[in-house]
C-alpha cells in the first residue's frame, strides 16, 4: 500500500522506521506538526518524525491545521491507500479521514477501550495497572473509539516510569502497526468494535496533577512520581521553592515520619507520607542540575522537623 504516515514526537519514530523497512508498503509522505521553538535560543526545530523523514528522503507535510485546503489538496494528489498514525497531536477532520481508501489507522498506547485520550501510559502507571499494551484502531470522529484491528500486551514493572514504559511500547507497537498494515492490505484483518464496558479516560496531565500530596499513602506517592516522569515532572515545595522529584523508593521498614517530614542520614533521605516513609533517590532543586538527595540535604542544612510540601 501507499502510506502517508502521521506522527510528531520521538515515540513515533520506531513505527515510522518499521514501515519504511517494510517490503510490502511504501511511505510516500509524512504529516507532522510544524517546526517549533526549542532550546535557550528558541530557534525553530523540526519534529523527530520530520527529521527522520528528511533522512529517508520522504516528502514532509507540516499543516498548521489538517483542515487547511492546501494540505487536503496535496493529500488527495498523493492518494494514499492508508494513513497510519502515531502521536500526531492534532484532531483530524472528517474531510481528511475520508481521503485514504482504508482510512487512518492509529497506534494507541493502551488496551482499548481502557485509557482513551492523550496520556494513556501515564494513567496506567498512576492507576497501578499490572498489564497494559498498545492497540491499532480505525480512527473515527470520537475520542479513540474506533474499531480495533489488533493489540499487543506489555507488563508494567514495579519501577517503571511512564517514560520507561512508553519506550518499550513504542517498539512493540511498531511491529503491531506494520502487521496491521499487512493485514489490511491482504484482507486478513477486519476491525472489531470496542466493547461498551471497560471504558476509561486518560486526559493530558497538568503540572498540578504532578504535585505530590504527602498525606497520600506511600504507594500513591510512588505512582505519581513514576507516572509523571518525565512529563509533566513530579514536584513538591521546599522552603517555598519548587523541588523536582526525579526518583524515590518505598521504604516500609523505616520508622514513622509525619506526612512530608524529612529525615536525613549520612547516605539517605526519607520523607513521610500518609502511610510509611519513602526514600528520596535523586532530586532537582529549582534552577539546578539533578543531584543525589543525600548531597542536597547536606547542602541545605536541614533543620529538625522540616517538611516537604510548603
Amino acid at each position: 500500500m501507499r502510506l502517508v504516515f502521521a506522527g510528531t514526537p520521538e515515540v513515533a519514530v520506531p513505527a515510522l522506521d518499521a514501515l519504511i523497512a517494510s517490503e510490502r508498503h511504501e511511505v510516500v509522505a509524512v504529516v507532522t506538526r510544524p517546526d517549533a521553538p526549542a532550546g535557550r535560543g528558541r530557534r525553530l526545530v523540526a519534529s523527530p518524525v520530520a527529521q527522520r523523514a528528511e533522512e529517508a528522503g520522504i516528502e514532509i507535510l507540516r499543516p498548521a491545521r489538517p483542515r487547511e485546503e492546501s494540505f487536503l489538496d496535496r493529500l488527495r494528489e498523493i492518494a494514499p491507500d492508508c494513513c497510519p498514525v502515531v502521536a500526531y497531536g492534532a484532531l483530524l477532520p472528517r474531510v481528511a479521514l475520508d481521503v485514504p481508501a482504508h482510512g487512518w489507522v492509529n497506534l494507541h498506547f493502551s488496551l482499548l477501550p481502557a485509557w482513551r485520550g492523550a496520556a494513556p501510559v501515564q494513567h496506567a502507571v498512576l492507576a497501578g495497572d499490572e498489564i497494559t499494551g498498545a492497540s491499532t484502531f480505525l480512527i473515527e470522529e470520537g475520542l479513540d473509539s474506533g474499531p480495533v484491528y489488533g493489540t499487543v500486551t506489555e507488563t508494567v514493572r514495579p519501577t517503571d516510569t511512564s517514560g520507561d514504559l512508553l519506550t518499550r511500547l513504542a517498539f512493540a507497537g511498531s511491529g503491531l502497526l506494520a502487521a496491521t498494515m499487512d493485514g489490511i492490505e491482504d484482507g486478513s484483518l477486519k476491525p472489531v468494535p470496542q466493547p461498551a464496558e471497560g471504558v476509561s479516560l486518560a486526559p493530558k496531565l497538568t503540572v498540578e496533577d504532578a504535585r505530590v500530596d504527602w498525606t497520600a499513602p506511600a504507594l500513591r506517592v510512588d505512582r505519581v512520581v513514576r507516572g509523571c516522569t518525565p512529563a509533566p515532572g513530579p514536584w513538591t515545595l521546599f522552603r517555598g521553592e519548587r523541588l523536582k522529584l526525579v526518583s524515590l523508593a518505598l521504604a516500609p521498614e523505616v520508622p514513622h515520619l509525619a506526612p512530608g517530614e524529612i529525615r536525613a542520614g549520612k547516605n539517605s533521605v526519607h520523607a513521610g507520607t500518609g502511610s510509611h516513609p519513602v526514600e528520596l533517590g535523586w532530586i532537582q532543586p529549582q534552577g539546578k542540575k539533578p543531584m543525589r538527595a543525600a548531597d542536597w540535604a547536606r547542602g541545605v542544612r536541614l533543620a529538625p522537623g522540616e517538611t516537604l510540601g510548603r
